[in-house]
């Protein structure tokens, strides 16, 4: 099995690639799990990652920068329908628009927009840094540690804009931050995480192991 991280120039991935060496190992998956900085890398991947950090803006533009990267995403996840995660800003790319510093089109595989988080509670700090419970809200089979966890459903956020979809169908997980804040999202087979699975200990390669596991 060939996972693809994909690398746009958003950050050191290198955290993401150990961690899913890892998991796959633990699982006793054989997978190579590689950075692509080409769109050819990308199209040979069975399984493709879509992180991201920083803006929304500057993390679309980068994948634009690199020619043909756009399509090779879209082919993956659209027409080929290979299993596709977004972590991070990588999931609120998944949407319509994100509105950090302006209005961006995100790339709308899941309608909905990206918003500045604004907790009810003005003693909660933005960015959202830090540890927080998931909820499962729609069953979904990468989801199944947490259903089996009796204890230890945190993972770790570090975020300012969360991701707010259209249809409440493609909620599949949530956090509680001064109110809901969307955890994760999916729809056939694309799924995204707000949170970090790379920085979320044994349960973030437990998610990891499903996600290599896991037949769309």
């Amino acid at each position: 099995m060939k996972v693809a991280i994909v690398d746009y120039g958003s950050g050191n991935l290198r955290s993401a690639q150990k961690a899913f060496e890892r998991a796959a190992s633990d699982e006793g998956i054989d997978a190579e799990v590689m950075l692509a900085r080409k769109p050819e890398e990308v199209l040979a991947a069975d399984r493709v990652v879509l992180p991201g950090v920083g803006a929304f803006g500057d993390c679309l533009a980068g994948i634009e920068a690199i020619p043909g990267m756009r399509e090779a995403l879209e082919e993956v996840a659209l027409k080929s329908a290979r299993p596709f995660l977004g972590i991070c800003v990588g999931m609120q790319l998944l949407a319509t628009r994100g509105l950090e510093h302006g209005v961006h089109k995100g790339l709308n595989w899941i309608f909905g927009e990206v918003q500045p988080i604004e907790p009810v509670d003005a003693r909660m700090k933005v960015p959202h840094m830090g540890w927080n419970e998931l909820e499962v809200v729609q069953p979904h089979p990468v989801l199944l540690p947490l259903l089996e966890a009796k204890h230890g459903r945190h993972a770790y956020f570090v975020h300012s804009y969360h991701f707010v979809p259209a249809d409440s169908h493609h909620t599949l997980a949530l956090t509680h931050y001064g109110g809901i804040i969307v955890a994760a999202v999916g729809r056939d087979n694309i799924l995204g995480f707000q949170f970090h699975p790379e920085k979320s200990q044994r349960l973030g390669l437990q998610l990891i192991g499903e996600f290599l596991r896991w037949k769309p």
